[in-house]
């Protein structure tokens, strides 16, 4: 897996998203303090607010960021975002109203938004040869993980000799460290920009995605994993503190046995795929995995109670489901698209996916609040299950990538038809491909 760090270039992105993983970490053990100072009891509410407002960021965000991205100079345009969020993250010690605090969230999640996917649609033209970029996912997959468990315990070193408005510095530096790096390498050219309007290009990748039955697909996967990851993010403080009545160390184990099941699937599938699994298979089986996770604990929750070692056994495994449904999924998204359209698919796969989020996030809050244990369980599962539905039903099985498909409609000296208006080619919803060919029947692709 490591064998990819030798080429320069990704090893530089790879350690800009490293450093600043490590200080949006930072950023998020001391918001949690700063909204305390802000609102003391109502604390949890400005949390809430603040997540609330970052998914919205990267849902309206994300798209618009990936029409920019076609017109601008990508590496400028990255450090550009960096420095943004590097003022960002500067601006919130010296905060003194909740609204302060929103507006400098909005700002730092807006950039991160337009970072995030113009960043991850740059991976695969750094690095072309599929098994490669396989190994460039799972060490993002695993740079996520380590994030979570290494920050907090960063932060509660820095907090036993510092104020916790100092770890708002790492996070600048994260980000600068993050700019210098991107600044330092070159990265490939991309194609010409296009004259399409700007509402075209702010909604292509949402086009391809509702054109693309295995991005439909991705998306019914999007959605189980938000709705079970959901009860790990969201629930697992309340499961420790309140049913188990135990303490923050029982809790950053529960979250460390989510991370280390992620971890293990990071470093298993590179090795995987070289057997010639199939991204589909991988993916719903782990969607399955997180699924069935959630209907056993709704079961031997409703009928043994709840046990801390039931809880690890079940967030381990729900992190290896996890891993395995969003490691494969940048796989996907370059199999579906052409090279100049990787950061709108991209984008639309960050605004997607976050929507899931959004809609997840307050619903297990206020299922285990209003509801209780096991029905939030079982109501999350069963969103779960509709997702994996709705992979199953719209992935097709097999899934080639070469389809035979016919243009009518072209001039016979078009370039794209010099070989016949009925051929076979890697497909994927472009300008001159705007409707998926049905399955074994010749049709004009546009």
């Amino acid at each position: 897996m490591f064998d990819v760090l030798t080429d320069r270039t990704y090893r530089h992105l790879f350690l800009a998203q490293v450093v600043a993983l490590m200080g949006t970490g930072l950023a998020t053990v001391a918001l949690g303090l700063l909204a305390y100072d802000l609102a003391g009891g109502n604390a949890a509410l400005v949390l809430g607010a603040i997540l609330t407002v970052k998914m919205i960021a990267y849902v309206i965000i994300s798209p618009i960021a990936g029409a920019l991205a076609e017109q601008l100079p990508r590496r400028a345009f990255l450090v550009f975002l960096d420095i943004v969020r590097a003022a960002a993250a500067a601006s919130l010690p010296f905060v003194t109203e909740v609204w302060q605090a929103l507006f400098a969230i909005v700002v730092l999640q807006s950039a991160s938004a337009a970072f995030t996917p113009v960043f991850q649609a740059t991976i695969p033209d750094i690095l072309p040869e599929e098994a490669r970029y396989t190994k460039a996912l799972s060490l993002s997959r695993l740079a996520y993980d380590l994030e979570g468990l290494a920050s907090p315990m960063i932060a509660a070193l820095l907090l036993l000799v510092l104020p916790h408005e100092t770890l708002f510095a790492g996070t600048v530096l994260g980000f600068l460290a993050s700019a210098i790096l991107v600044l330092s390498v070159t990265l490939p050219s991309r194609s010409a920009p296009t004259n399409e309007p700007f509402r075209l290009r702010a909604t292509k990748g949402l086009r391809i995605f509702r054109a693309t039955p295995r991005l439909r697909g991705l998306m019914g996967l999007n959605i189980a994993a938000a709705a079970c990851g959901a009860i790990v993010l969201v629930n697992s403080v309340v499961l420790i503190k309140d049913t188990l009545d135990l303490g923050d160390s029982a809790l950053a184990l529960a979250l460390g046995a989510y991370g280390a099941g992620s971890m293990v699937v990071a470093f298993a599938l590179p090795r995987v795929f070289e057997t010639g699994a199939q991204d589909r298979a991988v993916m719903i089986a782990g969607a399955c995995v997180m699924v069935a996770t959630m209907a056993v604990m709704a079961t031997g929750v409703g009928i043994f109670g709840l046990s801390l070692g039931a809880l690890l056994a079940a967030w381990f495994a729900a992190g290896i489901g996890y891993s395995a449904i969003l490691t494969p999924a940048g796989r996907v998204l370059r199999r579906s698209a052409a090279p100049a359209d990787g950061p709108a698919i991209f984008a639309a796969q960050f605004a997607l996916s976050h929507a899931a989020w959004l809609v997840f996030y307050p619903a297990a809050g206020l299922l285990i609040t209003f509801a209780g244990l096991v029905p939030s369980f079982g109501i999350l599962a069963l969103s779960g299950a509709v997702g994996v539905f709705i992979a199953l039903k719209t992935w097709p099985n097999p899934d080639p990538t070469k389809l035979w498909h016919r243009h009518d409609n072209l001039p016979a000296d078009h370039p794209h038809i010099l070989e016949g208006a009925a051929h076979v080619h890697d497909f994927q919803i472009d300008g001159l491909h705007t409707r998926w060919p049905e399955t074994g029947a010749p049709v004009n692709a546009r």
